[in-house]
């Protein structure tokens, strides 16, 4: 099993050829899953024995903790009646980019502000100022895009409240817990999970749990998912193979914070595939997503958000 980088490490991100399979759409069963992949400290059983907080979350079957977290991440997805602004920072097969992005009730919208770690030019900040005005002057242009993200947000929904009966859920002997897990915090409940014999996929982008074995660590007080880390443990076939056949040994982490009251986010996600996408050509697909400086915001209309980014000063080089 390949190990991956862990919270606090650097992360490589290359993408090795151009694709667009598997859409954004395709790819929301990844991030519902994962596996150990690397040694982490472990709670001895001894150590379990003596906290009877540790004993008395693992009283109950570790099948509801994985319901109740599934349920719990529908408003992460949702979150309705909260916004926030936030710099997101993604490599991609678009490259190495920096974002200002704030939520509204209408859609995010955001603004480029560094590349390939640097400042812009002059002229990339021109165009990206006219990109976002054009985007504050066509209201249908910017429904039309909130209506994709909110069929995406649908999907990824629907996917999450599958994922409790399509997998076999048990407790990870030891409970091992995160390296960054502070020592006089609540242990996590951490889960095992991998495909339920006879479990037949409703659709396509279920499909991919067949082929995904992984580990969770849950928050026991909210029971809301904090690092999932999954491995592609056998080839999948999306389609019967004809969209797309992922190959064994990809590998999936995200993890979640808790950015204020009570919301949750995904603030970090690495992920690396090998597919063969519509039985032509074999893709290397890298993706690095880190979320961060969250700041709760009222809400306020998309042209008023744009306003926001556009009055804010960046450097330029």
């Amino acid at each position: 099993m390949k190990a991956l980088p862990l919270a606090g490490q650097t992360a490589i991100n290359i993408q090795a050829g151009s694709s667009r399979w598997p859409p954004k759409r395709s790819r929301a069963p990844l991030r519902a899953c994962a596996v150990l992949l690397a040694a982490i400290p472990i709670l001895s059983p001894h150590a379990l024995a003596q906290n009877p907080q540790v004993s008395s979350n693992l009283a109950s079957p570790a099948q509801d903790w994985a319901s109740d977290c599934a349920a719990n991440e529908v408003s992460v997805i949702l979150h309705p009646g909260s916004f926030l602004r936030y710099h997101l920072h993604v490599v991609d097969e678009k490259g190495d980019q920096l974002r200002d992005q704030i939520e509204t009730p209408q859609g995010t919208v955001a603004r480029l502000i560094q590349r390939d770690g640097q400042a812009l030019t002059a002229a990339e900040d021109s165009a990206e100022r006219n990109r976002l005005n054009s985007l504050a002057a066509s209201p249908e242009a910017f429904a039309r895009r909130a209506q994709r993200d909110q069929g995406n947000r649908k999907m990824g929904v629907d996917l999450l409240k599958l994922m409790p009966d399509a997998m076999l859920w048990s407790y990870a002997p030891g409970q091992p817990q995160p390296p960054d897990q502070p020592a006089t915090g609540t242990p996590l409940v951490v889960l095992d999970f991998k495909p339920k014999p006879g479990w037949s996929p409703p659709n396509l982008e279920s499909e991919l749990f067949t082929g995904l074995e992984g580990r969770v660590w849950i928050d026991p007080r909210t029971r809301h998912m904090v690092q999932l880390e999954a491995d592609v443990f056998r080839a999948v076939n999306i389609g019967w193979g004809m969209l797309a056949h992922i190959y064994p040994g990809g590998t999936v982490i995200l993890q979640q914070t808790n950015a204020g009251g009570e919301r949750w986010v995904v603030d970090r996600i690495v992920e690396r595939l090998t597919l063969r996408e519509l039985m032509v050509r074999n893709i290397e697909q890298r993706l690095l997503f880190d979320a961060a400086n969250f700041q709760p915001i009222p809400p306020v209309s998309y042209q008023q958000a744009i306003k926001m980014l556009l009055d804010t000063p960046i450097a330029l080089r």
